[in-house]
């Protein structure tokens, strides 16, 4: 028995190729839902599709590439699901990077700026893009995978962190932002 019924509810997952983003779309697509397969490598996500497709039904995922420190290629994610679908219910921002390990005082403005653009910003505009959408049609949710680093100092992933943090901070006010539309916001910190 499942605890939720997603039939028919149109879900982006980012960063779903595999880890934490492919688990979320399966287990949306076992609870009935449409996904959507997004990474940086269109043949990755064609493979979890394909997975999904097989084990729960055809059409039941699709595999759109989107690198998510690309604004117009989100854009993108968002046109060709709604071209697909009509709709969006549900976005999981799941995606983000991280290239530098070591003291704040090593990283350089290219790696600070490159995480929190990949990790804050791209959910940002992937808010931008879906939510308006979800408000035209009755509500919807948004989840943003944050990380319980955002809790934390670290001497190796310091400027991650900081993004995680933010990410926690950006959740609470587009819940305000959209919640009188119905549109849940949370933030989930594994």
């Amino acid at each position: 028995m499942s605890y939720f019924d997603l039939k028919d509810k149109v879900c982006i997952i980012t960063g779903s190729s595999r880890g934490i983003g492919r688990a979320a779309a399966e287990a949306m697509a076992e609870a009935g839902a449409k996904v959507v397969i997004s990474s940086r490598k269109l043949d990755a996500c064609v493979e979890v599709a394909e997975a999904i497709n097989q084990k729960y039904g055809e059409e039941r995922a699709i595999a759109i590439a989107a690198n998510i420190s690309d604004k117009a290629a989100l854009e993108n994610l968002v046109t060709a699901t709604l071209e697909k679908y009509g709709k969006i219910d549900a976005l999981v921002c799941n995606a983000a990077s991280n290239p530098y390990y070591g003291p704040m005082q090593g990283i350089s403005d290219e790696q600070f700026d490159k995480i929190l653009q990949n990790n804050i910003l791209s959910n940002h505009w992937l808010v931008q893009f879906c939510a308006p959408h979800m408000a035209e049609n009755d509500g919807g949710a948004i989840v943003i995978v944050s990380s319980v680093g955002g809790f934390l100092g670290s001497g190796v992933i310091g400027a991650y962190n900081i993004s995680k943090a933010a990410d926690m901070q950006l959740a609470r006010n587009l819940a305000v932002d959209w919640g009188r539309k119905n549109i849940r916001v949370n933030c989930v910190c594994p």
